[in-house]
């Protein structure tokens, strides 16, 4: 399974455009130190020729753009076939979705959600008449907890993939905070299977703490964990917000009860940091959060990254 980093960032991206902390600063003025980075978004495939992105950013266009396997393939009957396959949803977050709004030119999309999060994209949505102007332009294939899905290719056939999304502790979207009770849906992580290979990348970018995963995440030989905050306090500490970490869903990584210390033990042979908030001290690579990163087996994840599982 090929895998490509689109985006590594939390919302907003980095440096985010209205922050003026330390490591925007650097990112700004180009420092060694950091490396800027857009929203969080993977690429998959089995064959390297179909993919599927796990989440759409808002920056879809430009991840598209830096990336040549996404880009189109003309045949003789049509100048537009696009080698994305697929989009398969974590949440409703707007930084998972809004991308797929920029995905709307005539072109059949296929979005891989639970029911719940599938319905709150286009319930009582008007932008989302933008994505069913036709028949099959929008196309919903169900997530259901703890089921393995086919991911399946424009044609009918199997691209050799699988994906089973399992409950990730987290919350609402903003925008539906209030407006419906919580539900397991509502977050998910995505456990991606290639037929006749034992080997698994778990993918989950949001989880308030690790209840119910750890055994699912020892089975990933890798894994694509929470990066967001290194503190509980990390926005209030910088006088940048009012909430704790874990009130916004995301186990911090420092501390005793961070995810670094909980998962030290984690056999994945690859271990990457993804949706990595802008006031993350470790990245700046010559913080010491950095080098615990890096002391306890983990990486984080940039633009542009490669791996094969």
């Amino acid at each position: 399974m090929r895998v490509r980093v689109l985006g590594a960032s939390a919302g907003g991206g980095f440096p985010q455009w209205n922050c003026g902390c330390l490591n925007c600063q650097l990112a700004r003025a180009d420092s060694s130190r950091v490396v800027p980075r857009t929203e969080d978004s993977l690429a998959v495939s089995a064959d390297g020729e179909e993919w599927f992105l796990l989440n759409a950013s808002p920056s879809i266009h430009a991840q598209i753009k830096a990336f040549p396997g996404l880009w189109p393939r003309p045949s003789h009957t049509t100048p537009r076939r696009s080698p994305i396959a697929g989009v398969v949803l974590t949440n409703g977050d707007l930084d998972h979705v809004l991308g797929l709004f920029s995905l709307r030119e005539s072109t059949p999309l296929v979005v891989y959600a639970t029911d719940r999060v599938f319905r709150s994209l286009v319930d009582e949505n008007v932008i989302a008449k933008t994505l069913q102007r036709f028949d099959g332009q929008l196309t919903h294939r169900r997530l259901a907890l703890g089921v393995p899905t086919p991911l399946t290719l424009p044609s009918g056939a199997p691209s050799g993939l699988s994906v089973v999304a399992r409950p990730s502790p987290g919350k609402l979207p903003v925008h539906l905070m209030g407006a419906l009770p919580p539900d397991p849906e509502d977050n998910v992580g995505l456990w991606i299977h290639e037929t006749g290979r034992p080997a698994v990348l778990a993918y989950v970018s949001s989880a308030a703490t690790l209840d119910g995963l750890r055994p699912e995440l020892d089975e990933a030989s890798t894994v694509f964990f929470d990066g967001t905050f290194w503190r509980e306090d990390e926005l209030i500490a910088l006088g940048l917000g009012t909430s704790h970490a874990r009130d916004m869903a995301h186990l911090p990584l420092g501390g005793d009860t961070g995810s670094l210390a909980e998962l030290r033990d984690l056999p994945a042979k690859r271990k990457v940091l993804i949706h990595i908030n802008n006031t993350n001290p470790a990245l700046d690579a010559a913080s010491d959060e950095r080098r615990a990163v890096e002391a306890a087996g983990w990486e984080l994840a940039t633009d542009g990254m490669e791996l094969e599982v």
